[in-house]
């Protein structure tokens, strides 16, 4: 940790950065900063910035407001979009109370703690999202807002505006040091996806925060939009983050057995049950507002039940057949959480459901047999399949019955959440829509 300090200090200096921000994120998952100087950069380093924990939403009181933002030098990295001379840098931030302690509200500190917890069992967490999302023309919220193009899964267009912003975000992703597996044109005109390489789930949090950041800067910088909003649009799927996870021991994929029919080990049968079992309890955290619920419905693919299977796509959980000879790639895919989710909770508790399905040894049900998305409801109902939460209201029921995700997350961060989305959930019921003055204005 020495040398990567001395290390952001000599580059400060020979690339004559002017500006360092000091990153962080709210409990929702808001990105923060504050600038500071290259004067100040090594007193952050060394002693941490204070600054009023109390104006942040989940943060302080304002009887106990001032928190310590002490950056991680491990993070640092060159802005390459800021021009004109102007060489700026950004670096993430863990927070801590004024006495040194780890800062309860911060969600950096629930998952490093989730992590700890997977290490004393003997493993590391692993993590590659495919981030969706939607390129607009505006983004005024009293009008359906319009779409740049109009392809659909894969579509190799010429030119168009959408296609070259997402070139240039994975382009400014790589210049900062963040590779990319690959970026495609998604199913719905104008949504597009940009899927991270595999990586541990500290740094991939960190990650999935710089690209949404870089996605929407690039747009902004043509004068358009970008949109990580779960379900921006009537009529066509939502923006989901597919999630591939795995454990490893050392240089070994604790999900791998190569004795096992399907290449699965124990630990990952377990570790599927696992979050089978706590699915509707953490849907909360990974699909954490009112509009998340507008994906998870029926007809779109987004995963509604309770199930899993081997490369079905209409199961919650999915595993992927690997390339002949690269069992290491083994992995489970879990395709609930959108991509406006707090990567850091999302991560910790998809890591803490699955640790528990592993260290209490759960029992893995029936692999769903059929495609869910073309079963009617009696059907899904003979095969015992239980549905996620249908609306935030419901979601944060759950949530709060859980011990599991309670001590994830932490009392300080469990209980405000929870109070911030039955306070979104009210604003949320008290509104009159379009599609009720729609459909119930000329005729009641």
């Amino acid at each position: 940790m020495q040398s990567q300090r001395d290390y952001v200090l000599r580059t400060v200096e020979e690339r004559g950065i002017r500006f360092v921000q000091l990153w962080f994120t709210d409990v929702l998952g808001t990105p923060k900063a504050f600038n500071i100087t290259p004067a100040e950069l090594e007193n952050a380093l060394d002693e941490g910035m204070t600054f009023d924990g109390s104006a942040i939403d989940g943060f302080s009181r304002v009887q106990e407001a001032d928190v310590l933002a002490r950056p991680d030098p491990t993070t640092f990295q060159l802005l390459p979009w800021h021009g004109h001379g102007e060489t700026v840098a950004r670096v993430f931030c863990d927070i801590f109370t004024l006495g040194g302690e780890a800062f309860d509200g911060c969600p950096r500190h629930a998952l490093r703690r989730t992590l700890e917890r997977a290490r004393s069992a003997g493993y590391n967490f692993f993590a590659a999202p495919e981030l969706e999302y939607f390129y607009f023309a505006d983004h005024e919220p009293s009008h359906v807002p319009r779409v740049l193009d109009s392809g659909s899964y894969f579509d190799l267009s010429v030119d168009d505006l959408s296609s070259d912003l997402r070139r240039r975000s994975v382009l400014t992703l790589e210049e900062m040091g963040i590779p990319v597996e690959h970026a495609q044109h998604e199913d719905a005109p104008s949504q597009h996806e940009i899927d991270l390489r595999y990586t541990d789930a500290l740094t991939m949090a960190d990650t999935v925060m710089t690209t949404r950041l870089v996605v929407k800067e690039m747009a902004r910088q043509q004068g358009v939009y970008a949109s990580f909003m779960p379900k921006p649009l009537p009529g066509v799927q939502g923006s989901g983050m597919h999630s591939h996870l795995s454990l490893w021991e050392g240089e070994r994929n604790a999900f791998v057995d190569t004795d096992d029919p399907y290449g699965l080990s124990t630990v990952a049968y377990r570790f599927i049950a696992g979050l089978l079992h706590h699915a509707p309890e953490i849907t909360a955290v990974t699909n954490q507002w009112v509009n998340s619920y507008k994906r998870l419905v029926s007809g779109y693919e987004a995963p509604i039940h309770v199930s899993w299977a081997r490369n079905n796509r209409s199961a919650l959980v999915r595993v992927p057949v690997v390339k002949h000879g690269k069992d290491e790639s083994t992995r489970v895919e879990y395709r609930a959480p959108d991509s406006a989710c707090n990567p850091y909770l999302a991560f910790a508790v998809m890591l803490a459901a699955g640790l528990q399905g592993v260290e209490q040894g759960y029992e893995l049900p029936p692999e769903a047999d059929a495609n869910l998305f073309s079963l009617a409801g009696h059907e899904l109902v003979a095969k015992g399949l239980e549905p996620l939460p249908s609306s935030l209201n419901e979601a944060v029921d759950v949530m709060e019955r859980s011990a599991l995700v309670a001590e994830t997350l932490g009392d300080h961060v469990f209980e405000w959440f929870i109070r911030n989305k039955r306070d979104e959930w009210t604003a949320y019921r008290s509104e009159v829509t379009q599609f009720e003055l729609d459909r119930y204005l000329p005729t009641l």
